[in-house]
């Protein structure tokens, strides 16, 4: 339906607003509160409604509620005073008061369809957006399992990979219709409007089956990713749960990796929202302070360009959160409220993010406060089973609080979803800690040597090995190390790894604290 007031049209069919035919930006929560207040001109919408229809009935501020009604009035040269579209009605809600006239949008020519395939759809993706589209699987082999298991896996991938919100994932309807052999890349990339695509091959002989996916780019038709699972046909169920978990998980790194490699190839001036917060992950995974502000560029340039991208204000947050955990400035307090402050825009942008909800619960580390963090933890690994970075946040978490609860498996998960992620270093660390925590310091030697010699292991990393080699009665191996920290760092002191590792006092605090003593680290 389209509503028109002044010199305004309101879209509802393509969430558009726009002033004499011209669109005009406007977030989506903005937007969502116009549209039902347009909707509902002929009465007052109260506070409780806006809230149900708008946020899903989560609770929200009446101050966030104000400042969407204050866009909303500033987009179309209205203000509190004059009220000449949305009326206030104090205490009890909003009134639209313009007056509006409908009609009904013209109906969009249907494409013809060809021998050859679907029709051509129109972008359906955001500018710039992932998107990808999974075939059903292919089934060789004579074996007691039925046909339809092609399919079957193929739609437990859409709606796993349906929870990662960053991706737009064609719905079974389209990419079912394709056939799953003998169509291309380039085809599939054509008539789907894809950039990557999902193909597997299930082999079965005997009581054997084998499953082989593999992830390709449309547009040049290579490949970026394969895996390859087996097991008994008996264990089917398993293995379709193991592929989707591989799945997800080399998704959520090597979709990144390739898009920010093509963005790195646009001229600056022309990349789009999810361009620069593609390549801003890539600098923020680097790991040092230049990179981390060339990342925090990028990611203000995405959310300049649109405001309403969740993800792009989470990537602020872990600028900010990496810029105070590592003291990057002369001023982590600020960092740190900086950190929360993007970490809640973004949650609030898409609750449904993990994230934006790691996010917001790495913010509470910032200040010690690490018990406010676990819901938004555990939230991200529910949102996104597959999530490492959740499982990890998690383990790391509980390691600071000295209890373990699922903190070895947790991080022992995270490292298994994801072997090459940019956090691995941090992954073993964390593992190397609970260790400690346990009293097994030859395995947190072992792992602490590890995360400190993986890519992108920062300073705090190498004190770790300091710390468990000190323990685990090696000076040597601690001096290598802590000679590593001083080359590195300079001066670094307990106080600089306890505000970054906010440990509970206790014990292993402790033996931590006397371990760095016994560097000479005070």
């Amino acid at each position: 339906m389209l509503y028109h007031f002044d010199a305004f049209e309101l879209d509802a069919d393509q969430v558009e607003l726009r002033r004499s035919g011209v669109v005009i930006p406007v977030e989506r929560q903005v937007f969502a509160v116009l549209r039902l207040l347009v909707e509902n001109r002929d009465r007052m919408v109260s506070r409780e409604e806006v809230v149900e229809k708008v946020w899903n009935g989560r609770f929200i501020s009446d101050a966030a509620i104000s400042s969407r009604i204050k866009s909303a009035r500033r987009i179309l040269g209205d203000d509190g005073k004059a009220q000449r579209f949305i009326r206030t009605l104090h205490g009890q809600g909003f009134r639209f008061v313009a007056e509006v006239r409908t009609r009904a949008p013209q109906p969009a020519p249907v494409p013809a369809r060809t021998k050859e395939g679907p029709a051509e759809p129109s972008d359906l993706s955001e500018p710039g957006r992932p998107s990808i589209a999974i075939l059903p699987f292919r089934l060789a082999g004579a074996s007691a399992l039925h046909p339809a298991i092609g399919e079957a896996i193929a739609h437990d991938l859409i709606t796993a990979l349906a929870r990662l919100r960053w991706l737009f994932v064609i719905a079974r309807g389209s990419s079912f219709r394709l056939p799953a052999q003998g169509c291309d890349a380039a085809r599939i990339g054509q008539v789907l409007n894809v950039r990557y695509a999902l193909s597997g091959f299930i082999e079965a002989f005997a009581s054997r089956v084998t499953i082989s996916v593999e992830l390709t780019e449309t547009r040049t038709g290579g490949v970026l990713w394969g895996d390859r699972l087996c097991g008994g046909i008996d264990d089917i169920h398993d293995l379709r749960a193991r592929i989707a978990a591989s799945i997800v998980a080399a998704l959520e790194i090597r979709v990144p990796l390739n898009e920010a490699a093509r963005a790195s190839l646009a001229v600056p001036n022309s990349l789009d929202a999810w361009s620069a917060y593609h390549l801003g992950l890539r600098h923020l995974y680097r790991f040092n302070r230049d990179d981390n502000a060339t990342a925090a560029g990028l990611f203000e340039r995405a959310v300049a360009l649109e405001p309403g991208f969740a993800r792009a204000n989470a990537g602020l947050s872990a600028t900010h959160f990496q810029s105070a955990f590592l003291r990057y400035s002369d001023d982590p307090d600020r960092d740190a409220g900086a950190a929360r402050l993007f970490a809640e825009r973004s949650v609030e942008l898409d609750p449904l993010d993990p994230f934006a909800n790691v996010t917001l619960g790495r913010a509470f580390w910032l200040t010690g406060d690490v018990d406010r963090s676990l819901p938004w933890l555990d939230r991200s690994t529910q949102l996104s089973p597959s999530y490492a970075h959740g499982f990890y946040a998690r383990a790391w978490a509980d390691m600071v609080c000295e209890r373990d609860r699922d903190g070895s498996e947790n991080v022992e998960t995270a490292i298994a979803l994801s072997p090459l992620d940019p956090f691995l270093y941090a992954m073993l660390a964390t593992r190397a800690l609970t260790c400690l925590m346990h009293g097994d310091t030859g395995q947190a030697a072992s792992w602490a040597d590890r995360a400190a010699r993986s890519p992108g292991a920062h300073v705090m990393i190498a004190l770790i090995a300091v710390i468990a080699h000190t323990l685990n009665a090696d000076p040597e191996r601690a001096a290598i190390w802590a000679a590593d920290v001083r080359r590195r760092r300079g001066a670094v002191s307990q106080a600089h790894f306890f505000a970054s590792f906010p440990f509970r006092e206790g014990d292993l605090r402790r033996r931590i604290a006397r371990a760095l003593t016994d560097s000479g680290i005070h």
